[in-house]
């Protein structure tokens, strides 16, 4: 009787943990699953996950609105136009605390929308004083948002190029203190892409309305759409199939001519774009106009600085700049300078110019 009453009680036992194993088999592996996906719920909420295969950290500062937002920040798409791109508008927005922002909007399909949320990534990973600032997004199946800090002052080329025509108002030409102010602001804000973003980023479309103007013509770089990120050498190679020429990013006159050959882009060809731009901040000539046969600027013309200055510049950092050009320019992308390599000769050779404007 004792040894059947010794087996009930070791068989029960064997029954109980055999029980309490299958329930913790079952029940742990569904918690953590659910765990799981509560967490990366939460992560899409403080915009942390991109998309299904990319995750961000972002600053608590950018914010992730919900479509219906973005319909009241723009008055259901009534608000002004300030800006449009080739699948993009932009609109001048106002926050509940009627801080004007600038709110960039794509609608079409979903391979574009794939395009914006490479964008989107890229702006996530930067903050920076000389790049516009990202205050929010809205990321939706075939439509999304991005919300800027507005800056009220125009773009490059419309100082540049259009006397203040854009705005309505009549502008004084740029001074040689403010293009050495610009070009410094842009260099900065290019060496932190190249050199202190990780993994770094190409902005591959440098041109002067892809450069904002501040009242106080501080130049922040816009437009992310053509940026690529990350690579581990000085060259990223990308070639494009000869049928798929069309599909080469940048814009006529600045983009770097290795890049249009062998579709292979990299830091110098960023590099390359930044030598142009020089050259037209120094010329006041445009880089490109087809109506008057397509590229227009040579490193030769460096010698003749734009009249609108009536002669009210520094020679000897003409000079200077004439030099860094040649350079940028260069057939080769590897003598290229790089932008550490530019920063340091404006900080050591233009400094009369940045120290004026209080840069």
């Amino acid at each position: 009787m004792e040894y059947v009453f010794i087996m009930l009680v070791l068989v029960s036992a064997f029954l109980l943990a055999a029980t309490v194993i299958f329930f913790l088999a079952a029940f742990f592996p569904l918690r953590l699953r659910r765990d799981e996906k509560v967490e990366e719920e939460g992560d899409m909420e403080k915009g942390l996950v991109v998309s299904s295969s990319v995750k961000v950290d972002v600053d608590d500062c950018v914010r992730k609105y919900g479509w219906d937002e973005i319909e009241r920040l723009t008055v259901n798409f009534t608000a002004p136009v300030i800006g449009r791109g080739g699948f993009s508008t932009v609109y001048l927005g106002k926050l509940p605390d009627s801080t004007s922002v600038a709110v960039k909007v794509h609608r079409d399909s979903e391979r574009l929308h794939r395009a914006f949320q490479q964008e989107l990534e890229v702006l996530l990973r930067i903050r920076h004083r000389s790049i516009v600032h990202l205050v929010g997004y809205c990321d939706k199946k075939e439509e999304g948002a991005l919300v800027f800090e507005y800056i009220p002052n125009g773009t490059l080329e419309d100082k540049l190029h259009c006397d203040g025509e854009v705005r309505g108002i009549v502008d004084k030409p740029l001074t040689w203190l403010e293009r050495m102010s610009i070009s410094y602001n842009l260099a900065i804000s290019l060496e932190y892409l190249h050199e202190n973003c990780h993994p770094q980023i190409i902005h591959s479309d440098l041109k002067p309305s892809n450069i904002l103007l501040s009242n106080t013509l501080q130049s922040k770089l816009c437009d992310f759409g053509s940026a690529k990120i990350g690579f581990s050498s000085s060259m990223t190679p990308s070639p494009i199939p000869r049928n798929l020429r069309h599909a080469i990013v940048g814009s006529p006159g600045y983009s770097d001519p290795h890049y249009l050959k062998t579709g292979m882009t990299s830091k110098k060809s960023d590099v390359y774009s930044f030598g142009v731009l020089l050259m037209e901040l120094v010329t006041g000539v445009r880089a490109f106009d087809e109506e008057k046969g397509g590229n227009l600027l040579t490193v030769e013309m460096m010698g003749v600085v734009d009249r609108r200055l009536d002669g009210k510049f520094d020679d000897k950092e003409r000079n200077i700049l004439e030099d860094v050009v040649r350079r940028c320019v260069g057939e080769q992308p590897s003598l290229r300078p790089s932008m550490s390599e530019i920063v340091a000769i404006f900080t050591d050779k233009i400094t009369t110019s940045i120290s004026a404007v209080h840069i």
